[in-house]
C-alpha cells in the first residue's frame, strides 16, 4: 500500500457499537497516522474517542429524512461534499468505503473524479437481504465498478460472484480480534454471583443484537433437552434488540425462565470476562428471508478467550469457526441439532488450544497486514 494517505468513508466507526465499527477502527489505526482520513458520523462521546486517535477523523451530522427520496439522500450529499474536500486538500492514494451504500456509491464518485482506486467492503447480508429493486441495482452497480472488493468470508465472495463482480477484483479479508483484550484467565467469580449461580455452573453464553437470524431463540428451545443431559446448565444472553420480548416469552413457554439470564448491554471492558465465564458460546444462526450472518466476530472473541463456539451452517460462519478445532457448526433451524451440539461441546469440548489457534490467525495486526497488501489497481 502506498505511503500516501487514504480516504476512508464509513458511517460505522467507534464509538458506535458493533463489529463493523470495531473492524475499521482497529485496522486503520494500524495502517498509518494522520495521513489516513476517516469521514464518518458524529455520535455521542466521539470527541473523547477522536482526541488521541492516530488517524484524522472528520465527523458529520448524518440523519435520514422521511420526506426525501431516498431518505438517505442528505447523507449521500454530506459524505460526498466532505470526501471531495478531503481529497482535494490532502494527498490521497486510494478511497476505501466501509459499505456499498451509501459509502461505496459516494466513494465511486469521488474516486473517479479524482482518479483514485476504490476499495469497497462487502459484508454478505446486504447481498442476500436487500430486496428493494432500486437499492439492489445501485449495490450491484457499485460493487461491479469498484477496483477492489473486500469479502469478509468465502460465503460473501460467492455471493459477489453471483451478482457479477469479476473474480480478480475480489480479495477475502476476514475481520479479527484484539487478542490482548480477549484472552483466557480473566476473573469471573463475581459474574456468577450476579447470576446467583455457583462458579462451576455450565454456562452457555450468547452475545449480539437480539434478532431472529442470530438463533438465540433456538438455544432457548434446545435448553430443555440440554437440561435432561446437563441439569445444572444455565444460559446468559448479552445484547439488546427488537427480539427481546419474544425471547423472554419463549423462555416462559419452554419453562426455562429461571435458567435464562437476559443481561442487556454490558460494558465493553467486562465482555472478555463474560466469555471467560462461559463453558460454550452459542450463536446458531440461520437464514431468515435472506437475512444472513456474513461472518460473526463474536466467534473470534469467544475463541480468543479459549471458549468453543456453536455456530449455524448458514452464511459465512465457516470462516469464523474452524470445525472441530474452535467449535462446531450445525443446522440452526433444527432444535435437535442445536441441542446435540451444545451437549457435545459441554461434555467433550475441542482438545485444541483454541486461544492459540485464534491468536495465530485472527489478530488485528494480521488483518491490518493483509489490508496493507491490497493491490493498488489503477482507476479505469
Amino acid at each position: 500500500m502506498s505511503k500516501n494517505g487514504l480516504l476512508v468513508i464509513t458511517e460505522l466507526f467507534l464509538p458506535t457499537k458493533g463489529g463493523t465499527a470495531v473492524w475499521f477502527d482497529e485496522v486503520y489505526r494500524r495502517l498509518g497516522g494522520k495521513e489516513i482520513h476517516i469521514v464518518t458520523a458524529r455520535v455521542p462521546d466521539c470527541e473523547t474517542h477522536d482526541r488521541d486517535h492516530p488517524n484524522t477523523v472528520h465527523r458529520l451530522r448524518l440523519q435520514r429524512h422521511w420526506w426525501l427520496r431516498p431518505e438517505s439522500l442528505a447523507m449521500y450529499a454530506k459524505f460526498l461534499a466532505r470526501s471531495l474536500a478531503v481529497t482535494l486538500r490532502h494527498p490521497i492514494a486510494a478511497v476505501h468505503a466501509g459499505r456499498v451504500l451509501p459509502e461505496g456509491l459516494v466513494g465511486l464518485i469521488v474516486a473517479r473524479l479524482c482518479g483514485k482506486p476504490l476499495v469497497v467492503y462487502a459484508h454478505g447480508e446486504e447481498i442476500t437481504g436487500w430486496r428493494q429493486p432500486a437499492k439492489f441495482r445501485a449495490m450491484v452497480f457499485t460493487y461491479r465498478h469498484a477496483d477492489t472488493v473486500i469479502a469478509n468470508s468465502d460465503f460473501t465472495r460467492r455471493e459477489l460472484l453471483k451478482i457479477g463482480v469479476p473474480e480478480q477484483r475480489i480479495v477475502k479479508i476476514s475481520p479479527g480480534v484484539d487478542v490482548a483484550r480477549f484472552r483466557p484467565g480473566l476473573p469471573t467469580r463475581d459474574l456468577f454471583q450476579r447470576l446467583n449461580i455457583p462458579p462451576d455452573t455450565p454456562l452457555i453464553l450468547s452475545v449480539g443484537r437480539l434478532s431472529p437470524r442470530k438463533g438465540f431463540d433456538q438455544v432457548i428451545r434446545a435448553l430443555p433437552r440440554v437440561l435432561e443431559r446437563i441439569p445444572a446448565a444455565h444460559y446468559a444472553v448479552i445484547g439488546i434488540g427488537g427480539d427481546e420480548a419474544r425471547l423472554k416469552n419463549l423462555a416462559q413457554e419452554c419453562r426455562v425462565s429461571e435458567r435464562v439470564h437476559f443481561l442487556g448491554h454490558v460494558f465493553m471492558a467486562e465482555l472478555p470476562r463474560w466469555y471467560n465465564a462461559c463453558s460454550v458460546f452459542a450463536m446458531p444462526n440461520r437464514e431468515i428471508n435472506g437475512d444472513n450472518e456474513g461472518f460473526g466476530m463474536v466467534f473470534l472473541e469467544a475463541g480468543a478467550c479459549g471458549r468453543p463456539s456453536l455456530a449455524g451452517i448458514a452464511g459465512g460462519t465457516g470462516d469464523a469457526v474452524a470445525e472441530g478445532i474452535t467449535g462446531l457448526r450445525v443446522d440452526g433451524s433444527s432444535v435437535a441439532a442445536v441441542a446435540e451440539g451444545l451437549v457435545l461441546l459441554l461434555t467433550r469440548p475441542p482438545r485444541a488450544d483454541i486461544s492459540e489457534y485464534i491468536r495465530s490467525r485472527h489478530s488485528w495486526e494480521q488483518v491490518a497486514d493483509r489490508t496493507r497488501k491490497l493491490p493498488q489497481v489503477q482507476s479505469r
